[in-house]
């Protein structure tokens, strides 16, 4: 059955799934952020489901309160309202507007909030799990409809972890949307964990910290430090007999390079390499 949808997200990772609802079924309208400034020039830049919703040619609107008139335009009534890191809390008038489900990457109750994918890998954690659920008022707090374990690897990315959650979110909203009646709600059980949003400060590495901990922060929000006084941003690390071995760095204002390559062109007259000075 082809239902009439709103999608409401804006993040890269999300663009597969709401490409598998929109070759299932109709959409009337995507919301999304504002543009915002990007790059040096600071170009007002649309969010990457605003650029995919442009290609479709969906209406999109980034303003939450344009909802009801993107509604009064249809001559059906929507069915739902899909959600997948939009970023704005939805108030109950929106809620009442049609059933809203959302796909949340983590294993509620825990990691909800705004960064449960870098959270999870930040931490170590060795696996986590994707949910729909039904969207309230309160945070991630609504029943789940569906939950799938997903492993996560040693070595896992962020992107590599979005990348996997974006397929297994695909499979449950084509799955659910085609019939809902055959999941139902289930509350969630335990005592909830949150996450928050990183900044810039967060990723200074702090060389007393484990090289376990050093390398889950490298493959979850990044790192960056001096290396003999020279700013620098560590882009992958793995760990070797237990000792951090630094694989691809960033100096400030260059390219992108290998450590033996950085070693070697900044490094060659050092008698040794000091972090974090």
């Amino acid at each position: 059955m082809k239902r009439k949808i709103i999608l409401l997200g804006t993040s890269t990772w999300v663009i597969p799934m709401f490409e598998r609802v929109a070759s299932e079924h109709e959409i009337v309208a995507v919301f999304t952020r504002a543009p915002k400034p990007a790059g040096r020039k600071k170009i007002l830049t649309p969010s990457p489901v605003h650029q995919w919703a442009d290609e479709k040619n969906i209406p999109v609107y980034t303003n939450i309160n344009q909802i009801k008139s993107a509604i009064s335009n249809q001559q059906s009534a929507i069915d739902y309202i899909v959600v997948a890191s939009y970023g704005v809390i939805l108030k109950d008038e929106v809620l009442a507007m049609a059933p809203t489900i959302n796909i949340h990457p983590s294993d509620l109750p825990a990691y909800r909030g705004p960064s449960p994918m870098t959270t999870a890998i930040y931490n170590g954690n060795k696996e986590s799990a994707v949910c729909l659920m039904e969207v309230v008022q309160e945070v991630d707090a609504g029943d789940v409809y569906m939950r799938e374990p997903f492993i996560i690897g040693e070595n896992d990315t962020n992107e590599i972890v979005e990348k996997h959650v974006a397929e297994i979110g695909a499979d449950m909203l084509s799955k659910f949307l085609k019939t809902p009646a055959n999941y139902p709600k289930n509350p969630q059980i335990g005592t909830p964990t949150f996450t928050r949003k990183w900044t810039g400060a967060d990723e200074i590495i702090d060389w007393n910290k484990t090289p376990k901990q050093i390398h889950d922060q490298v493959r979850s929000i990044g790192g960056r430090t001096k290396i003999n006084g020279i700013d620098c941003k560590i882009l992958e690390t793995k760990i070797t007999n237990n000792e951090l071995e630094i694989l691809r760095l960033q100096p400030a204002g260059k390219k992108p390079m290998d450590f033996e390559s950085f070693k070697n062109g900044y490094l060659k007259n050092a008698i040794q390499i000091n972090f974090g000075i």
